[in-house]
């Protein structure tokens, strides 16, 4: 008998990504081949390690090609021939448009879900690229697509890169399939399916997944079947986009929603409504599954910049149910929340502690938005009937449990292990959800115990927030919560740095040229963050990005939700003078922003940024001691 040596039993932990990982394990076959534009990282927080230990764990054999070359002939697409049942294709981690260029539209010099960082190991558009290539190569063979870029491209939607309405990305990409969301559940369906001898072309109503089928098959429109104006009449007319995209968001967001079915030419394109939360039993599955936690060996120990971020890290639970408009976290994981048990969490806590590198210190506990832990409908019944996109804006709902106790419960076991010196939070608080008046003063008490533990005990030096503008009006588009309660919530963050003694700051995040958003609230926002005597640093110019509130309104001109017309920042020279405001204190923009204060007729916020300013002839004078 062969005696595997230690390599190979490293290996095999692993699943694997070659032909000679596949004759180590003695197969001759492969049941599923992932094609990701993503390096492979066997940890919970990367889609290809999830799907295929999913599957792994329901008996199928499974083999991954990370970040194939597309470039020269073709080898890494054929090197572990054709799968029994498909291929499945991701861009991977991000919308590859978002990984490759900045708000500008340049081109980025890094990828942190490659070795060593480098760019140019995925192309533009690769669930598109890589399906193209498998279908010319395996005319036969199912291909199915996945994750962020597939999931959010599944109706017409508008390309921020290419300045254009395109169609779903069915009509562009070669693939039978389409599976939304967090495909746990619906991949293993469909492997059964497929298993068990039926066709791809018969899996015509799977949850969660969108398939193209003949225009004949479009039924009328009722209760269950939503039809949506054609790509081509979006094309014509505007409003149509902006009216289908108030009914994608809204089934989306339901918690048992409508079929929904978009003509693109002579065919149409068919979306399943999504599945129901994940219970926590199941989570707890999908979470607690064999992953390794580490790059696979073939990256020879180089550093991947987004695992180096995140694998120190706990993940609490999906979803979100802030609804923010320029965000895609519920068109993708659902607004309604599915928890992790305390006993999954704190196994994964304990497979950190035993990393060789780490020392006592969690990086973040968290989720989508880190406090929204086992909080969701006090009752479930009205739950079922909402279409609100956010459970908070424009004011916390009523049957709001915002409980933050449970999460209390987490901090304080998770603190409470041998190895633990502090763990922290590095995802984004929602301090609107914290502080909002839940009609229960023992919730309330709770809160408040919560608000002051997390800054007592789980600031890393800096609390990352995110007010996201100073503007009630821009704040209204971007469903966020008034400025004021920035405030309020600096107050309590101010009294429990002196009451411990602690030297900690609090970062807010800030987003120029949002719809909505004029150069004079941007100069307001600069005169109001100084009277904080904040230098902002997390900043950023709003990039659309597809199926989103904010990206509708910025290519229509239009908020689907009202009909009325939305000023936006579209050119480069709008963008740059919003923008500039962030950096008021960067004597490289003094000059411009005075000139465009001065030309707006406010004087009084050039004295409120440059108050040695003395008139537009005299310049500036040195401020006395």
């Amino acid at each position: 008998m062969k005696r595997e040596t230690g390599e190979n039993t490293i290996k095999r932990a692993w699943l694997p990504t070659s032909a000679k990982e596949i004759e180590e394990l003695g197969w001759d076959y492969i049941d599923v081949i992932l094609f990701s534009g993503d390096a492979y990282v066997d940890h919970p927080s990367f889609a290809a390690a999830v799907i295929g230990r999913t599957l792994q764990a329901h008996g199928y054999r499974v083999a991954i090609v990370p970040q194939p070359n597309w470039r020269d002939d073709l080898r890494d697409f054929k090197k572990l021939g054709k799968p029994r049942l498909f291929f499945g294709v991701s861009a991977g981690a991000m919308d590859s448009m978002v990984n490759h260029y900045t708000a500008a539209r340049r081109r980025r010099s890094n990828d942190a879900y490659t070795p060593g960082g480098r760019f140019g190991m995925r192309p533009d558009y690769p669930t598109i690229v890589y399906s193209q290539i498998l279908r010319e190569l395996y005319p036969d063979t199912p291909i199915i697509a996945g994750g962020i870029e597939a999931s959010l491209r599944r109706v017409s939607h508008y390309d921020y890169w290419q300045d254009r309405l395109r169609p779903s990305i069915l009509l562009d990409a070669p693939v039978d399939m389409i599976i939304y969301g967090m495909g746990e559940k619906t991949i293993v369906e469909v492997a059964d399916a497929l298993a068990a001898g039926e066709s791809i072309t018969e899996l015509k109503s799977v949850m969660q997944t969108a398939i193209l089928l003949p225009k004949s098959e479009t039924p009328d429109a009722d209760g269950g079947n939503i039809v949506l104006a054609s790509y081509e009449e979006c094309r014509r007319d505007k409003r149509k986009q902006a009216a289908n995209f108030k009914h994608v968001e809204q089934q989306s967001n339901r918690m048992r929603g409508a079929v929904i079915w978009q003509p693109h030419g002579d065919k149409v394109v068919k979306i399943n409504p999504m599945l129901p939360p994940m219970t926590t039993g199941e989570i707890d599955a999908a979470f607690d599954l064999p992953y390794t936690r580490l790059p696979h060996p073939r990256y020879r120990g180089k550093e991947i910049p987004a695992w180096e971020m995140i694998k120190h890290s706990v993940n609490l639970h999906r979803g979100c149910f802030g609804g923010c408009s320029f965000c895609t976290i519920s068109a993708h994981q659902g607004k309604f929340i599915a928890s992790r048990s305390k006993e999954s969490i704190l196994k994964e806590v304990k497979a950190v502690i035993a990393m060789p590198d780490f020392k006592g210190y969690i990086s973040d506990l968290g989720g989508p938005s880190a406090n929204m832990y086992r909080m969701g409908g006090r009752d479930k019944k009205i739950c079922e009937k909402c279409m609100r996109p956010s459970c908070l804006h424009p004011e916390p709902c009523k049957n709001l449990n915002n409980d933050h106790g449970p999460l209390l419960e987490i901090y304080h076991a998770v603190d409470s292990l041998p190895g633990i010196k502090k763990s922290f939070i590095g995802s984004g608080v929602r301090y609107d959800l914290s502080m909002a008046p839940s009609g229960d003063s023992r919730v309330d008490e709770v809160n408040r115990r919560y608000n002051e533990e997390l800054i007592k005990n789980h600031v890393s030096g800096r609390l990352k927030v995110a007010p996201e503008h100073t503007c009630d009006r821009v704040l209204d588009i971007m469903r966020k919560p008034s400025f004021r309660q920035f405030y309020d919530f600096k107050k309590i963050f101010d009294r429990v740095n002196r009451q411990y003694d602690l030297k900690q700051q609090i970062i807010p995040y800030f987003i120029s040229s949002h719809p909505g958003c004029r150069e004079m609230d941007m100069a307001e926002l600069a005169a109001e963050t100084k009277a904080l005597n904040m230098h902002l640093e997390q900043v950023q110019d709003f990039t659309p990005t597809p199926m989103t509130v904010s990206t509708e309104i910025y290519y229509t001109g239009i908020h689907p939700y009202t009909g009325e017309k939305v000023y936006c920042a579209v050119s480069p020279e709008e963008k740059l003078a919003q923008r500039k405001y962030f950096f008021w204190y960067d004597k490289t923009y003094r000059a411009d922003i005075v000139k465009s204060l001065q030309k707006m007729h406010r004087q009084d916020l050039v004295r409120a940024l440059y108050p040695a300013y003395r008139d537009p002839g005299s310049g500036y004078k040195k401020q006395r001691r």
